[in-house]
């Protein structure tokens, strides 16, 4: 008995630090800067305490975006993304395996304006002025890059303990910075 509580104590830690390095790792370095206004929000006006997780979760999520396009690993999506958002970006990560091609985005901030918070408090619709450079790296070598300026609508739903990207929408293509 004595050794099967040990060898679960040995277990559970390694278990905790398991999820520890994992959040650390999803986290790790520089946050995109995120603003956000709800100044002009319909049908209710926003809590405290969501207007401040929305532009740190919003945050995270580029963050692991940005780290699973640029590594090709769709898993990094799973803690901030769902839905069509996620659906798209795993097929965006397919393809580009596909091609022996990576993206990196050196991200320049964004400007969230928060439009619709419905009455019982399950979605959130935000619009997006993101300023951005893509790369899109063939190996370790950048074929392509652009400096942009791109617009987008964003549907974030509540989870467990964070907001999470439901659908990321372009309004207009990506225009030159």
């Amino acid at each position: 008995m004595k050794n099967q509580l040990r060898s679960f104590f040995i277990f559970l830690t390694i278990w905790v630090a398991g999820l520890l390095l994992l959040r650390f790792s999803v986290s790790a370095g520089e946050l995109p800067r995120v603003e956000l206004s709800a100044d002009n929000i319909q049908p209710r006006p926003i809590e405290d305490l969501t207007a401040k997780s929305v532009p740190r979760d919003y945050a995270l999520a580029w963050q692991s975006m940005e780290r699973a396009l640029e590594e090709n690993r769709s898993e990094l999506l799973d803690a901030y993304w769902t839905g069509l958002a996620k659906d798209d970006l795993a097929s965006r990560i397919k393809t580009q395996i596909g091609a022996r091609l990576r993206t990196r985005y050196v991200d320049g901030g964004h400007k969230l304006e928060a439009v619709f918070y419905s009455p019982a408090g399950d979605a959130l619709e935000l619009k997006d002025h993101v300023h951005a450079q893509l790369q899109i790296l063939d190996e370790d070598k950048v074929v392509y890059q652009e400096a942009m300026i791109v617009d987008y609508m964003v549907l974030m739903t509540p989870g467990a303990d964070r907001w999470l990207v439901r659908d990321l929408e372009a309004l207009s293509p990506a225009k030159p910075e």
